[in-house]
């Protein structure tokens, strides 16, 4: 099976940008994480979608920074792993690609070439993928790195929906708190045909149960609190003739809203 590489693109130039996601496209073999022109953002980047390469234009005169701050910038992140940079310039200079190359470029693609092309720099990391791909995962540093900010997302995420809830007046003293929890964070994440199969099995709980004590706690909430105050926070239209959302209304209404 090929190795699909993730590879981010640090560029100024719309239309490479646009050629670069096209050519990964039609290759099948590369997924292209995020294309920037600033060198700040593509550090914000590297930190969120941990590529396994990137590319990056030298100047960046079109947009914030240079490449060489931003590998200065990736120096100093403090990363467990990095990823392997290709630079690609119209500089010539000699002084220049050496102080590139001492600041950790792997390689530097002149673009004065005449075979110089978006595609040709992404098939240059194709030919090499092997190498890059397994230095990155056999990186220990790398992989306890990316367990700890996935771990840092997830509770950063439930701590917002937990104070969504809150909002709404659902107590955690209610049994369906931790349930709801679940169930938005779940669906936020594509989890849906198998949300309440999911949460019963955590909390040793039947499904029938575990839907009961999420619309029980709605359901109080909006019995306990006063309508404007919980129609300030909660701002979707509610179908039912009782006034309460619906279990599926509700836990939509957050994950689309979080999603934001």
């Amino acid at each position: 099976m090929a190795i699909k590489l993730r590879v981010l693109v640090v560029e100024d130039d719309a239309v490479a940008c646009k050629c670069f996601v096209s050519c990964a496209l039609e290759m099948g073999t590369i997924e292209i994480v995020g294309c920037t022109n600033d060198s700040d953002k593509g550090l914000e980047l590297v930190r969120e979608c941990l590529p396994d390469a990137v590319i990056l234009d030298l100047e960046l005169n079109e947009g914030k920074g240079s490449g060489i701050e931003f590998l200065n910038g990736l120096n100093n992140l403090g990363l467990g792993y990095k990823p392997f940079v290709l630079v690609t310039t119209n500089n010539l200079s000699s002084t220049i690609y050496d102080y590139v190359r001492k600041s950790g470029a792997g390689f530097i693609m002149s673009k004065q070439k005449k075979d110089y092309s978006e595609k040709a720099a992404l098939e240059f990391l194709i030919t090499i993928s092997d190498s890059i791909v397994c230095n990155s995962d056999n990186s220990d540093e790398r992989q306890s790195f990316v367990q700890e900010v996935e771990e840092n997302s997830e509770k950063a995420l439930k701590s917002r929906i937990y104070r969504e809830l809150d909002l709404v007046g659902i107590s955690p003293k209610f049994l369906g708190y931790d349930y709801l929890a679940d169930a938005i964070y779940l669906v936020m994440n594509d989890e849906k045909e198998k949300m309440l199969q999911i949460i019963g099995e955590k909390y040793k709980k039947t499904d029938a149960s575990v839907e009961r004590a999420m619309q029980t706690a709605i359901n109080k909430a909006w019995r306990s609190n006063d309508i404007d105050e919980l129609l300030e926070y909660y701002t979707a239209r509610i179908s039912s003739d009782k006034g309460v959302p619906t279990l599926m209304e509700f836990i939509y209404y957050y994950a689309k809203k979080l999603k934001m």
